[in-house]
């Protein structure tokens, strides 16, 4: 049976939506359009299925995957506390390119990895996976390439590295047309990802872990340049150390790595 199917077609629109919801619920992986990326998906509340979507990118507990959701509600339900300037710059980019990491809800019956308490979460800008969280609820996405390879920009790339350890591919066209590759490595589509979890500490900041398609001038837009530690050299005294900020996000040396 054909895994890859076109979502410009009704037909295969509607097919596809359904066997990925199908796929999903008996814990199996689907790749799926984004606006950045392709994303390979798996329940981020199914701790075999995030193993298994681990094993399919050859990675393991140590790169947990961030967590995508259909909208703010959802950030508010799964991070323990959304500090002002982060709500203000999920407000102005999500949906978008934009990942941002916080403490966990501790109630939360999930298992992504080793995440020491943390979640990487984002709200995609695409309609296609829009729909699916709508219908789904919260999805652990990594980008769909293995791991050291470059992330798919089309079902097509996704399924040659990835064939049969995904159940159905969901084909929205090439993704991340809507933006420049404006980050630190060449051609890199990849979302901007802000470590939010050291404003919790006195003097706390905001830490850009990968520049991707949102600038720092655009989030010192939103926040002020005051907010966002500085690009080189050792933090402030009153900055919290990088070990009490952990990072639940996957850091390929790949340049295409991307949270989807």
């Amino acid at each position: 049976m054909t895994r890859i199917h076109d979502t410009s077609v009704g037909t295969g629109l509607m097919t596809g939506m359904r066997l990925a919801r199908q796929a999903l619920g008996r814990g199996q992986l689907v790749v799926l359009p984004t606006d950045t990326v392709y994303g390979l998906a798996a329940d981020a509340f199914d701790a075999t299925a995030v193993q298994r979507l681990l094993d399919a990118k050859g990675r393991d507990r140590t790169a947990p995957p961030p967590v995508l959701i259909p909208g703010i509600p959802t950030l508010d339900a799964l991070a323990a506390e959304v500090p002002d300037p982060v709500r203000a710059l999920v407000e102005a980019f999500w949906p978008g390119g934009l990942t941002v990491i916080l403490s966990a809800q501790p109630s939360l019956r999930w298992d992504l990895g080793e995440t020491r308490g943390t979640v990487a979460l984002r709200m995609p800008d695409h309609p296609i996976a829009l729909e699916l969280l709508a219908e789904t609820g919260p999805l652990a996405v990594s980008s769909a390439n293995l791991s050291g390879r470059p992330a798919a920009a089309t079902a097509q790339e996704a399924e040659a590295m990835l064939g049969e350890s995904v159940e159905v591919y969901l084909d929205g066209g090439p993704a991340g047309s809507g933006y420049e590759a404006v980050g630190e490595r060449p051609g890199d589509l990849s979302s901007t990802i802000v470590d939010a979890t050291g404003l919790s500490q006195p003097g706390g900041r905001l830490r850009i872990v990968r520049a991707g398609v949102i600038t720092r001038e655009a989030l010192a837009g939103v926040v002020s340049e005051d907010l966002l530690e500085p690009v080189a050299g050792a933090a402030p005294a009153s900055q919290p150390e990088e070990a009490d900020a952990p990072v639940t996000v996957e850091t390929d040396a790949a340049p295409e790595t991307d949270t989807a």
